[in-house]
Formats: C-alpha cells, sequence, structure tokens
C-alpha cells in the first residue's frame, strides 16, 4: 500500500513533460501551417516566428527527448538547405549572366574592328582611285599637248661637214660627225634629219653639186646606222646664201652640208604613256 502511494505521484510527476512537449509542439505545427508565404524573403517564405507559447518548461526543457528536438530544428534545418540551393542557383545564373556579357562585348568589339578595318580598306582604295584619276589626268593632258604639237620640230642638235671643190666623198672627221649624231637617236622616236647642201657655181651645176652632197651623207646615214630614209628630208641648196634670214649674206665658196637633227615631243608622249613603238619605229631599231 506505501508503494502505490509513492508511485502514484511518481508517474504523475514523469506525465507531465511528455504532456507539456505534446502542448507546446502543437501551437508550433498549426502556426507554421496557417502562416502565408511572403515575397520579400530570400526562399520566398515567411521568416519563422517563434513559438507562442514555450510549454511548461520554457525554452530550456530538461526532459527533451530526441524526437522533440528533431521537431524543433527541422523547419530551421529545411530553410538553411532551401538557401543553400537558391544561392547555388544564382551564383550559376550570374556566372552565366556574365559569360554571356563577356561573348556580347568580344562579338561587338570583334564587329568594331572589322568595321573599322572595312573602313581603312575602303579609304585606302578611295585613295588609289583618286591617285590613278590624277595620273590618268596628266597622260590626258601631256597626250593633248603633245598631240597638238606632233608636227612641230625643233632643232636639237647641228654639224656642218666641209667639202674640197669638186668632192663628194666623206672624210675621216665628216663621219666622226654625223656617227656622233645617229648615235644619240638609236632607240628613239619623233625625229628627222634635214640634210641641206651646198656648193659653189652657179645655175643648175651648183645644185646637182649640192645634191651628190648631201645623197653621201645620206646614204652613210642609212647604210651604216640604218636610219630610215623617210625620216631624212634631203635638199641641194645649190648656192644659196649661208643664212636665208639675212639678205646681206654672201654666197658660199667651196662645199658645205648642214645636218640638223630635229625632234618634236613624240618622245615625251612614249615616256609618259607607255605606249608601244610602231612598226616603222620598229624598222630603225638595231636588230
Amino acid at each position: 500500500m506505501n508503494r502505490l502511494v509513492i508511485a502514484l505521484p511518481l508517474a504523475a510527476l514523469l506525465a507531465v513533460p511528455g504532456f507539456a512537449q505534446s502542448t507546446s509542439s502543437t501551437p508550433d505545427q498549426s502556426q507554421a501551417q496557417t502562416t502565408q508565404s511572403s515575397t520579400d524573403t530570400a526562399t520566398g517564405k515567411a521568416p519563422l516566428a517563434p513559438p507562442s507559447r514555450e510549454g511548461f518548461w520554457g525554452r530550456v526543457n530538461p526532459f527533451a527527448r530526441k524526437r522533440y528536438v528533431q521537431r524543433q530544428t527541422e523547419p530551421i534545418r529545411d530553410r538553411v538547405n532551401e538557401l543553400d540551393d537558391l544561392t547555388a542557383t544564382n551564383s550559376k545564373n550570374i556566372k552565366d549572366t556574365d559569360s554571356r556579357a563577356q561573348a556580347g562585348i568580344k562579338l561587338a568589339s570583334d564587329k568594331a574592328d572589322a568595321a573599322d578595318q572595312h573602313a581603312i580598306d575602303a579609304g585606302n582604295k578611295a585613295t588609289a582611285a583618286q591617285q590613278t584619276a590624277q595620273q590618268v589626268t596628266t597622260r590626258v593632258t601631256t597626250v593633248e599637248n603633245v598631240v597638238s604639237n606632233i608636227d612641230q620640230y625643233k632643232a636639237q642638235n647641228q654639224t656642218e661637214i666641209r667639202f674640197r671643190p669638186g668632192q663628194t666623198v666623206l672624210s675621216k672627221n665628216a663621219k666622226d660627225a654625223i656617227d656622233q649624231m645617229a648615235t644619240a637617236v638609236k632607240g628613239q622616236r619623233g625625229y628627222i634629219f634635214e640634210v641641206q647642201g651646198f656648193s659653189s657655181g652657179k645655175g643648175q651645176t651648183a645644185i646637182t653639186s649640192s645634191q651628190k652632197m648631201a645623197e653621201s651623207v645620206v646614204r652613210y646615214l642609212v647604210l651604216t646606222h640604218e636610219i630610215p630614209v623617210y625620216r631624212i628630208y634631203l635638199v641641194g641648196m645649190g648656192n644659196a646664201p649661208a643664212s636665208s634670214d639675212d639678205p646681206n649674206a654672201k654666197h658660199v665658196s667651196g662645199g658645205r652640208v648642214e645636218i640638223s637633227l630635229l625632234k618634236n615631243d613624240l618622245e615625251q608622249l612614249s615616256d609618259n604613256t607607255g605606249a608601244p613603238a610602231t612598226s616603222a619605229d620598229q624598222m630603225q631599231q638595231p636588230k
């Protein structure tokens, strides 16, 4: 009987903590279910609220069981896991966004560099086209000037060969003088030789003698230096005055031949335009 009296208070004392745990856990679970989620938090859920009732033992329960502790910490553990997942997701999204941004920046930079290179190439082509146009304009101007003066021959060189009376054969000094003039026009164009013969005497006899002396010079130019005949103009002047421009000039004594090298601007035209030589000019070049 005494044992029974002692056991009943002891059982009641042990039942009180269990009842306190059950009463304190019920409001927490009902509060977690009825609380609405909030969009102001990272997880989109409302913050964990402290329990409205702390039970019989308050915050510290000396008789807390393992299941009771798990029930109390399970919401916190779930929130921590959700935060970890959100952090990992946000970090991945940030990296993806940064990668796309860097790729976009690089693509834009490459396109800008390509556009700059195209602009530089276009500028270079425009400059080259302008230079070509200027060169063409210069050449056209040169050709126009040359064509307008194509029949204007200017004296470039002149020499005189003396003959003894009745002589028509060229001396060594005469040949050397002719060689010097003929060598200077090798491979050139737009030139002519004017050969004028003068002889003492009167009338047709003087003219015939002057022509024979001039013909000896022409023959030497054609045979020795291969000067085309169409580039040589021969005139037998007879006993004409030494200078037709001077009315007081005296007639010549003895025989002489004046050789004049005349040139126009055709050679200049060839140098500026690069025009190929004509067939007549090619015939005169040495083989």
